[in-house]
């Protein structure tokens, strides 16, 4: 199979391209591409602005599919508008007419294509729409499939700063101390994720895509619409987005990660962040004692926090318990022995039997501190040091540890 992929090199591109490398190195064990049963033969031929006429009607002699995403978003001038957008997609039309090759082309259009409210005047709207045009015109003398997507405003990975994307700016700024302007907070924005928009683009691929009809800038979904369009939209005002980049920025700092739900806006808008700044090592201060080093890696909200234990050679650790809050200790290196014991006395007046665990890194194991348990955990050698990951269901709290401290007492 042989694709061809004209604006490679651009954000869009160059996220379908790595996309589309993964499969044919067989690095991707998600998407599949139908039909492709020996993906290193998958043959992805990238075209942009420094490619040669030749080199283009090369890959449209015989290609399997085309996903042209080549366009001009900022030109020196309106009139570019029309030349890099509509012309260059009657250039791949022709060319692929030229030689009778009828296959499916998809084509990246915008929701400005709409002309209406804020875009009724946009000459970027304007060559998009003509381009549209081009399209089915091209489907319906040649019988070629053809899928035409109009994309709001994207985001991700490799978006260029500056240019036209505001999460991109504003990502790049404040990953970089910069400040961001904020033209009013309530401003909503209609936001696609870039893996998002390249699943959907391999569904394309393999004659799957989603489809509906326009009205204004609202996708209806219609099996039998006109357009292609990508169902996981994000609507999102500019303050939400401020706000989720400025706790990305402190987390280093605080420790504290903020609600990233799989899935969710604030989880896409992570991974877009970070993928701005530069690889750094944080130095994370621990509490160190007698006993060892206690460290709090990170916390949550919700969902509680991760630390790291080290205890020195023969040391206990512990020795208390928790009305609510409970944790799961690993050990990743070093020999221990947990115990745990239910406080208060059994019916007959006696206290409740201790449970032990004896653990090392040698085969982890996870063992709950459970609520109600007063519990320890001993360094079983001498000369090593412990080391245990600890997880607990809430953050620490100084104002109410909820830790109450009582000797586990085996004997």
């Amino acid at each position: 199979m042989k694709i061809l992929v004209t604006g490679a090199r651009g954000f869009v591109g160059s996220n379908l391209v790595a996309t589309l490398e993964n499969i044919r190195d067989g690095k991707d064990r998600f998407h599949k591409i139908q039909g492709l049963e020996q993906p290193e033969k998958l043959e992805i031929v990238s075209y942009d602005c420094e490619s040669t006429q030749e080199e283009l009607a090369s890959a449209c002699r015989d290609c399997d599919f085309v996903f042209n995403l080549a366009g001009v978003n900022r030109p020196k001038n309106e009139e570019e508008f029309m030349a890099g957008n509509f012309g260059f997609a009657s250039t791949l039309l022709e060319t692929l007419k030229k030689y009778h090759n009828n296959c499916p082309v998809l084509l990246s259009s915008s929701i400005q294509a709409c002309l209406q409210g804020r875009y009724a005047e946009s000459g970027y709207g304007k060559s998009k729409l003509a381009g549209e045009q081009l399209f089915f015109d091209y489907g319906a003398e040649t019988g070629a499939k053809v899928l035409v997507y109009r994309f709001p405003n994207l985001f991700g990975k490799w978006c260029r700063p500056n240019y036209n994307s505001v999460v991109a700016t504003w990502c790049h700024n404040v990953a970089h101390g910069l400040p961001i302007q904020v033209n009013g907070r309530k401003t909503e924005l209609t936001l696609l994720y870039i893996d998002d928009l390249v699943d959907e683009m391999l569904r394309a691929l393999n004659g799957q895509e989603h489809h509906c009809e326009w009205e204004g800038t609202t996708a209806l979904p219609q099996a039998e619409g006109r357009y292609a369009y990508v169902p996981t939209l994000h609507q999102v005002q500019l303050g939400e987005i401020e706000d989720l980049l400025r706790s990305f920025h402190e987390e280093p700092a605080t420790r504290l990660l903020p609600e990233i739900p799989a899935g969710s806006f604030a989880a896409k808008l992570y991974s877009t962040y970070l993928s701005y700044c530069e690889p750094v090592a944080t130095p994370i201060a621990g509490n160190a004692d007698a006993r060892g080093v206690f460290t709090e890696i990170l916390k949550t909200g919700s969902c509680g926090q991760v630390s790291v234990n080290v205890s020195l050679p023969g040391i206990t650790r512990g020795e208390h318990w928790h009305h609510s809050k409970w944790e799961i200790f690993i050990v990743v290196s070093g020999e221990a022995l947990i115990q745990e014991r239910r406080i208060g006395k059994d019916a007959e007046g006696k206290k409740y039997p201790v449970h032990e665990f004896r653990v090392s890194g040698e085969k982890l194991e996870a063992v709950a501190m459970l609520p109600g348990y007063t519990h320890n955990i001993i360094n079983l050698s001498q000369t090593e040091k412990l080391v245990t990951v600890m997880w607990a269901n809430e953050a620490f709290d100084p104002a109410r540890p909820d830790t109450y401290r009582e000797e586990v007492e085996t004997k």
